[in-house]
């Protein structure tokens, strides 16, 4: 199993699979709309809109699991998201990124890149940078900003 191995539901319940991501480097988000990190959706979306025409996508999993900041539907997520910080980038149906329904391409990311103790993720925003050929090579925690970020996925971009 590979990252391209993998597919999951966009907001409108279409199916994407992640080899529709071939050649680009990828950074995937657990994203909450109630969460002091919240904000970070706007750094996202600037960082999206300054490189994805050089090949960057950004996907963002709702997640409920983390003190149920993430309650609502998948529609209010998305307008949620949309209305209050512009976001382009692609949203994907809430889903669990720890546990026993965690999403499949989250044990792949988990496994492949652990946390600081342990696989599990610790809270909502946490970041995995895939490269072009679909290796997971960065871990960044929720308290990383985007920004911090930015000069890894400028150095996979032109690789």
């Amino acid at each position: 199993m590979n990252f391209y191995s993998f597919s999951a539901n966009k907001m409108n319940g279409q199916e994407v699979k992640m080899e529709e991501y071939k050649g680009k480097v990828v950074l995937i988000v657990n994203t909450a709309s109630k969460c002091g990190f919240t904000p970070q959706f706007e750094a996202l979306e600037d960082i999206y809109k300054e490189y994805k025409d050089q090949g960057l996508e950004i996907l963002g999993f709702p997640c409920n699991q983390f003190a149920k900041q993430d309650p609502s539907s998948n529609e209010e997520i998305n307008s949620f998201c949309k209305l209050n910080y512009g976001v382009t980038f692609t949203m994907f149906e809430k889903i669990d990124v720890n546990g026993t329904s965690a999403h499949p391409l989250y044990e792949f990311l988990k496994n492949k890149k652990r946390g600081l103790f342990n696989k599990e993720i610790k809270w909502n925003f946490t970041k995995f940078l895939v490269n072009k050929d679909g290796e997971v090579i960065g871990r960044y925690s929720p308290t990383t900003k985007p920004s911090k970020i930015k000069e890894d996925i400028i150095n996979l971009l032109n690789a």
